[in-house]
C-alpha cells in the first residue's frame, strides 16, 4: 500500500493499536466507515470479548468501525471486496491481469456499489489499486 498517511489517519491507527494491542498499517475509509485490516488469525483479538474493542473505538471516534481480514493476494479479492461492500451484494467478480470487474446484477445493487456522485466507486478504486495494483470497474 503506497498511500500517504495524514495526521488524522495516524491518530486512528494509534487508537486502534492502543485498544486492540495489534499494530497494523492497513486502514482505509469506505462509505463513512473506518476499516482496519489485520491478519485473519488476529481478528478475534481485534474485536475483543463481546466486540468490546469495536464498541469502545466507535464511541470515542463517533464513527462505524469494521475489522477485516487482510488479503494475501489477488486470490482473496472476491472475499475482501464482499466484506467491504456488505450488506450490498453482487452477482459475480471477474479478475483479469489488469482489472477487477464486478457484475452488480440488479439496478439497486449497482446504485449501491456506485454511490451518490460515484463516491463509493472512487473510494473502491483507490482501495483496489492500493491492495491489488489493479483497476476496478462495476458492470
Amino acid at each position: 500500500m503506497i498511500k500517504t498517511i495524514n495526521m488524522q489517519d495516524m491518530r486512528h491507527l494509534n487508537l486502534f493499536s492502543r485498544i486492540t494491542k495489534i499494530h497494523t498499517r492497513f486502514y482505509f475509509k469506505y462509505n463513512e466507515t473506518l476499516m482496519f485490516c489485520v491478519p485473519k488469525f488476529k481478528i478475534p483479538q481485534a474485536l475483543g470479548k463481546d466486540n468490546e474493542n469495536l464498541r469502545r473505538m466507535s464511541t470515542i471516534l463517533k464513527k462505524r468501525i469494521r475489522v477485516l481480514p487482510k488479503p494475501r493476494g489477488v486470490e482473496d479479492a472476491k472475499s475482501f471486496i464482499q466484506a467491504i461492500v456488505s450488506p450490498a451484494t453482487f452477482k459475480e467478480i471477474e479478475v483479469t491481469n489488469k482489472e477487477i470487474i464486478i457484475t452488480a446484477g440488479s439496478v439497486q445493487n449497482k446504485a449501491t456499489l456506485l454511490g451518490r456522485n460515484k463516491k463509493r466507486l472512487e473510494e473502491m478504486k483507490g482501495i483496489v489499486r492500493d491492495f491489488f495494483g489493479l483497476e476496478y470497474r462495476v458492470a
